[in-house]
């Protein structure tokens, strides 16, 4: 008998500790922040006539609701961390968990990401943005909360010069979008409005941040154009130009990578960099920015920098092609791009070892097929021959594509929608020929 009790108090712990629907937490995170009554939730017009009528700066948070990848971060905030809190109270604090309705041509950033944050002046001035991120689920070597004190004190300090200080910062905001909000994008549309549909199903309402991003490779996609080099390979972490910044700080450098343009410009270990193309910086988010406003086919940006107490001016100049040094795999848009790229699969590099085992040259092109999509437009490659473990050694009569970003980058602006494209993979060190659609 107590063994059978046993068993069906473990049973109801299971029942009652079952995980709770996206749809349950987004509705109680609502609930939770607006009863707490420190946050603006999903009100921004709100928080522009507060900071408005206080005087104090804004803060807009913009997270996805529930992002597992960043919610210690965000729970850490919004909670009101006893390091971050007396510096929020100086703030107009708003939280916006979807982007339904969001000014694009204010809120601009990396949009695979779920977690950022901007600071500024409720005529709309920017002061400075905060949030990184350069892997699919690690954060903890792009952000902080020491990092976030600090961009939020470098906000407060620029406020307190605020106006005299507003044609400085007027880089902080770039050319207009192709759609003035998000539910405009021609994908989007008829899917989603420009609010959050809390009467019905709020999680299917909602409008993610990566949804943006794809939204616009989708849309030049349909144009048949080139896909551009900044939608391709867009806000440019600081590392892929060879700056390793610590993240507890606003924009110091923590270690140059060899061989790499910060190298060859004169950065230094330890170098505080105060301004980049003349604007302020709060965070790794703001040399993002700057370097997002940089032409894919280079240019020379100054750097106000202390070096040991000392100020200093350092010319990075960037290459054309510069960009493509970024690793995009870990990015949502990634998958996107795969669909239309390669029907769906994801390559990955090999070493040298491996080449050889597969039969691979050790010099040219050398792709191992790591994942083949199964369902929809993610399967055209199955559906075309393409096995797991397959290496691609020739792609559209191209070997000389030796990344993955390298053949998403040629299958976007070179080929289009319809095209067909010829693929050469080695199956047990065996030539098989196959041929990929290229697809919306």
């Amino acid at each position: 008998m107590l063994r059978l009790s046993l068993i069906a108090l473990l049973l109801t712990s299971s029942v009652l500790a079952a995980p709770k629907t996206r749809e349950e937490k987004v509705r109680e995170d609502k609930q939770k922040v607006e009863a707490e009554g420190f946050w603006i939730y999903n009100d921004l017009q709100k928080g522009f006539a507060e900071a408005k009528r206080t005087g104090k700066p804004l803060l807009v948070v913009l997270r996805c609701v529930p992002c597992e990848e960043c919610v210690k971060l965000d729970d850490d905030l919004v909670d009101k961390d006893p390091v971050i809190r007396p510096l929020l109270d100086k703030f107009v604090c708003v939280r916006v968990v979807g982007t339904n309705g969001l000014d694009l041509s204010l809120f601009q950033y990396d949009t695979d990401q779920s977690f950022a944050v901007f600071m500024l002046n409720a005529d709309r001035t920017i002061y400075g943005r905060f949030g990184t991120r350069s892997h699919r689920t690690e954060w903890f070597g792009d952000v902080s909360l020491k990092g976030l004190a600090q961009a939020l004190q470098g906000a407060l300090k620029i406020h307190a010069d605020s106006p005299n200080n507003k044609d400085a910062l007027a880089g902080k905001i770039g050319p207009a979008p192709e759609f003035p909000s998000p539910e405009k994008y021609p994908v989007l549309k008829e899917k989603y409005g420009p609010e959050l549909n809390y009467s019905g199903n709020v999680v299917q309402s909602c409008i993610h941040c990566h949804q943006i991003g794809d939204a616009q490779r989708e849309y030049y996609r349909a144009l048949k154009q080139p896909m551009p080099e900044k939608v391709l390979f867009p806000y440019p972490h600081p590392k892929s130009v060879g700056l390793i910044l610590d993240p507890d700080q606003k924009a110091t450098v923590k270690e140059v990578t060899p061989d790499s343009p910060a190298s060859a410009a004169g950065f230094r270990a330890g170098d505080v960099i105060q301004r980049l193309a003349g604007q302020p910086l709060l965070s790794i988010a703001d040399v993002q920015w700057v370097l997002q406003q940089v032409d894919p086919q280079g240019g020379s940006i100054n750097a106000d920098v202390l070096r040991e107490g000392q100020p200093a001016t350092v010319a990075l100049k960037l290459e054309a092609g510069w960009r493509r040094a970024g690793d995009i795999s870990w990015r949502a848009s990634s998958w996107g791009l795969r669909r239309m790229a390669t029907g769906g699969i994801v390559l990955e590099s090999m070493t040298a070892d491996e080449r050889s085992e597969a039969g691979a040259s050790g010099e040219g092109m050398a792709l191992r097929v790591k994942h083949v999509g199964q369902f929809g437009a993610h399967a055209a490659a199955k559906q075309a021959g393409v096995q797991k473990g397959d290496v691609v050694i020739e792609f559209d009569g191209r070997a000389d594509l030796l990344t993955e970003a390298d053949v998403l980058r040629h299958a976007v602006t070179a080929r289009v929608v319809g095209d067909r494209v010829p693929v050469t993979v080695l199956r047990d060190s065996k030539k098989v020929k196959l041929t990929l659609p290229m697809q919306q």
